[in-house]
């Protein structure tokens, strides 16, 4: 028997089948399983638990996004800043998150040389002194050349629209983690 790819119907049971398993689970169950989806940020998952079932892995991502669409700026702040800089401190201790790793992996960060290294760590530092957080990029299917361009290019941004952006990215990380996390590719 064959593994069923992503696109197949029995990918697809495979998927329903867990969102309905996900529907059963109580608020604290429901939480854990969803572990990880927003990093260090587990009221994301709380909050969305009231606002299911969820028929696709499309509308639960579409709730949990509407939860931190509506949560106060703070909570907004204290979720970007929950992102490890890339290629960071956290990085370079072992100690991110095992999908953060992953992720910067998968972009060859921790391929750096040195100077590439030296490069982005200023950068990380110029952008942090520049907007009071981290930078955050969905970084799958980038390389860390692209990375590396795109933060240079988002310093010359207002602060205003570098929150958006971080907010934008962060739900396109936390899609990239639903579609692992239920075998879809979305």
């Amino acid at each position: 028997m064959s593994t069923p790819t992503p696109t197949s119907p029995a990918a697809a049971d495979n998927t329903a089948a867990a969102l309905a398993e996900l529907a059963r689970l109580p608020q604290a169950a429901f939480v854990a399983r969803l572990d990880g989806i927003f990093e260090h940020s587990p009221w994301i998952a709380e909050r969305t638990w009231s606002a299911g079932p969820f028929p696709s892995i499309d509308a639960l991502h579409a709730a949990m996004c509407l939860v931190v669409d509506t949560a106060a700026p703070t909570e907004q702040l204290a979720l970007i800043c929950a992102h490890p800089e890339l290629a960071g401190k956290e990085a370079e201790a072992g100690t991110l998150t095992t999908a953060s790793t992953g992720e910067q992996r998968g972009a060859g960060l921790d391929q750096c040389s040195k100077e590439e290294l030296q490069r982005l760590r200023q950068l990380n530092k110029d952008y942090r002194a520049r907007f009071g957080f981290p930078f955050v990029v969905a970084v799958k299917g980038l390389t860390r050349h692209q990375i590396m361009d795109r933060v240079e290019g988002r310093l010359a941004n207002e602060r205003a629209t570098e929150f958006r952006t971080c907010l934008t990215e962060i739900s396109k990380i936390a899609r990239f983690r639903l579609d692992a996390m239920f075998g879809a590719n979305g």
